[in-house]
């Protein structure tokens, strides 16, 4: 594209020059790098997470991450969907979850190796005894983000391809740990010299011993307080989400925002080319910005993919400033300076406007007065102005209906007109005709541009009242009669818009917040003051904007989650084959809750769309490392261990892979809550935080509560003794 535009900058005339003032690609390559980039912090991770298990592993378990995102994309391909940045987020998102089914696999195979096996029968022994584990996990993983592809309206939309990915790539990753990684391990992997593994193993196992075996036995010692003092801790951690607020979509990280101009009524083009080229010379003292792309009487192309706004009117102009990139605090500086130099500017609104994420609203805060009588709405829309303008956090008002529209009646007298013997209709097709003008024709100069032909009065650019004595309205016989003659013209205010919804009379009154203001908490202050005013009856105020938007996408999570967890349970139960063991593995779905919350206060984020993705993510995450543990107590159970010797023995030996796998999440998420932005960003971040409360809660508290609800059947499931040579060298 880019070198066609070259190509036809040379044949254009002299006098023409193109100028390139947004192009997408970039910001494509820009997300492309970052996969690159995450990409190598996660082989790097996995290198060093699976040190202990020795570089043999951690080669194969390396090998599912290009196999898995080059399946991922393959399928995203075969369904439609194109390389998106949602997609690229996608896979980035993919990296911290793809290895972990390959990492229990090797681990497990490795354990089954240090037992004295063949490297062939540990393979097939190891996969054979976690498939069903690693099968159920990575199917309530899966089964956690498939509802949300059924949310409704253009959140739901937005995100579809994003969801997408990740459930593409990681059930390619569940079948390459099943298949291809077991496989290699046959012929890859050795026993160590020592049964009890290398340095880093032993230094590892040596520390669980220390630390996490004295606190699981303690933990199991006192099972009720352990759970209830967990349950207690996760609870309160609600309590934070008031304090942590909502955000439907973040601002775009992009390097580019608008200058939006609405000039006085009745100011003309080159009033308002003034005021835009004031704009623009504002904007030009600041070095970043490298693009002014300046439009007079409209507003400029959309280049963002919700903006698409077609206003035409003499009092209306635009900026589109553009950036090299978004640099974060330093961007955020430069436009609050910009905005206060702008405020300065007389004659017009100046409204500088930041891309927002996910679908379009019309402000971040609105609230719209519904009334069937215009001058009451008015005064209710000047109320609601007055308490949006005390609330602090809002700037940049719009009352539509503040500033009446000055228009010129003609009142035509159709009577005398008809008297005249003038046709019906003519007086104001004349006028029209005369002040307007109409389309006759077009002309085509020697270098083959047209140009329309308008025929109008010979009148100055601005037309006094006095140039309607020049205008004649023909009669039906052919004569003149003056258009003074059935006229008597008046000016009079009218309303700037009429605006129906449902049809009923609505006005909106729009704000902008200030910098890392969240409009739900303005929203809901201005809503505080507004509850006390006393309506009219038939009159109503409610509220748009943002908030608006948040009931409608958030009231469709709540189907979503029941399903996804209705579905969860069914495949655990499915799985186990019995209630106890699901719900045990179903509660340590709190544990992660709280640390996801935690995280957000911490880093100062809000509860956005996104962010709730990851904490319905987050529990496909944790149950899925819950069913590790419980998976092999049972099997231990059912080998003749008794049922607190087997809760302990699980919660060691499973401690390992576990940890490993979450560190290796923890580490592929980190780029993306590092240089993820304001979008996925809070998503990473939610995961994180999840993993590090439901690592270290969920350890002590899950084996605890698989005591507490299986107690009373201490009788092993199974009534063959545990054979000696499958007990893990480790752990004698």
């Amino acid at each position: 594209m880019l070198e066609e535009i070259d190509k036809q900058q040379k044949l254009l005339p002299p006098d023409i020059k193109l100028e390139l003032q947004f192009d997408q690609s970039r910001s494509i390559e820009i997300r492309l790098r970052e996969l690159a980039r995450d990409f190598t912090v996660a082989l790097v991770l996995v290198l060093l997470t699976l040190l202990p298990l020795g570089w043999r592993a951690a080669a194969i378990v390396m090998v599912s991450i290009p196999l898995s995102l080059a399946s991922g994309l393959v399928a995203v391909y075969a369904t439609g969907y194109n390389l998106s940045q949602l997609v690229v987020a996608g896979f980035i998102l993919s990296l911290g979850l793809l290895v972990d089914d390959s990492i229990v696999v090797i681990e497990n195979i490795s354990r089954h190796l240090r037992m004295g096996k063949v490297r062939i029968t540990a393979a097939i022994d190891a996969t054979k005894e976690i498939s069903l584990a690693v099968l159920g996990s990575t199917g309530v993983l899966v089964f956690a983000f498939v509802p949300m592809l059924f949310l409704p309206d253009g959140a739901g939309q937005y995100t579809r391809s994003f969801i997408v990915t990740i459930i593409y790539t990681v059930v390619a990753s569940l079948i390459i740990s099943l298949t291809i990684i077991p496989f290699l391990a046959s012929g890859l992997l050795k026993r160590d010299d020592d049964e009890h593994g290398n340095a880093v193993l032993r230094w590892l196992m040596n520390k669980i011993d220390r630390f996490y075996r004295p606190a699981l036995h303690a933990g199991l010692s006192a099972p009720k307080r352990t759970v209830w003092g967990a349950l207690i801790i996760t609870i309160s951690a609600f309590a934070l989400v008031p304090v942590i607020g909502f955000a439907l979509f973040p601002n775009a990280d992009v390097a580019q925002f608008r200058v939006v101009i609405d000039a006085e009524q009745g100011s003309s083009l080159d009033q308002t080319a003034k005021i835009v080229h004031d704009v623009s010379e504002i904007l030009k003292s600041e070095p970043d910005i490298k693009v002014r792309a300046e439009n007079i009487g409209q507003l400029n192309p959309s280049v963002f993919y919700n903006s698409f706004d077609s206003t035409q009117n003499s009092t209306t102009g635009e900026v589109l400033a553009a950036m090299d990139d978004w640099h974060g605090k330093k961007s955020e500086q430069m436009i609050e300076r910009l905005r206060q130099k702008l405020d300065r500017i007389s004659g017009a609104r100046v409204k500088l406007v930041l891309f927002q994420n996910g679908a379009p609203i019309s402000a971040p805060v609105a609230f719209r007065v519904v009334g069937p009588e215009l001058d009451m709405l008015k005064q209710l829309a000047a109320k609601v102005q007055q308490v949006m303008h005390d609330t602090p956090g809002t700037r940049d008002i719009v009352n539509q209906v503040a500033t009446d529209r000055i228009d010129l009646d003609m009142r035509i007298d159709d009577a005398k007109a008809a008297l005249l013997d003038i046709p019906a209709g003519s007086p104001r097709r004349t006028i029209k005709l005369a002040l307007n003008g109409e389309a006759s024709g077009a002309f085509r100069d020697s270098e083959g541009d047209s140009y329309p032909v308008v025929v109008r009065l010979p009148l100055d650019n601005v037309q006094p009242v006095s140039a309607l004595d020049s205008i004649y309205v023909a009669t039906r016989s052919g004569s003149s009669v003056a258009l003074a003659d059935i006229t008597n013209p008046q000016m009079e205010s009218v309303p700037p818009i009429i605006r129906r919804i449902n049809l009923e009379r609505t006005v909106e009154i729009t704000a902008q917040t200030d910098q890392g203001v969240l409009p739900s908490k303005v929203t809901k202050a201005v809503q505080a003051k507004l509850d006390k005013l006393k309506l009219p009856p038939g009159y109503s105020i409610r509220v748009g904007g943002e908030a608006e938007k948040i009931n409608e996408t958030f009231s469709g999570f709540g189907p979503v989650i029941l399903v996804a967890l209705f579905t969860i349970f069914g495949i655990l139960v499915w799985e186990f084959g019995r209630f106890r063991e699901a719900l045990v593995v179903a509660g340590v779905i709190p544990l992660g809750t709280f640390g996801g919350l935690i995280a957000l206060l911490v880093t100062g984020n809000a509860m956005s769309f996104l962010a709730v993705i990851g904490f319905v993510a987050l529990i496909g995450i944790e149950i899925k490392n819950s069913i590790l543990l419980v998976d092999f107590t049972t099997q231990l159970r059912e080998r003749g261990y008794e049922l607190r010797e087997a809760v302990e023995r699980a919660g060691e030996v499973r401690f390992l892979p576990v940890l490993l796998t979450s560190v290796t999440a923890i580490g592929g998420l980190m780029p993306l809550a590092l240089f993820g932005g304001n979008l996925y960003g809070p998503l990473a971040i939610v995961l994180i935080g999840g993993l590090i409360s439901s690592t270290l809660l969920s350890r002590i508290v899950t084996p605890a509560m698989y005591l507490l609800v299986v107690r009373g059947k201490e009788q092993p499931i199974g009534s063959l003794p545990a054979p000696s040579e499958e007990r893990d060298p480790i752990h004698g």
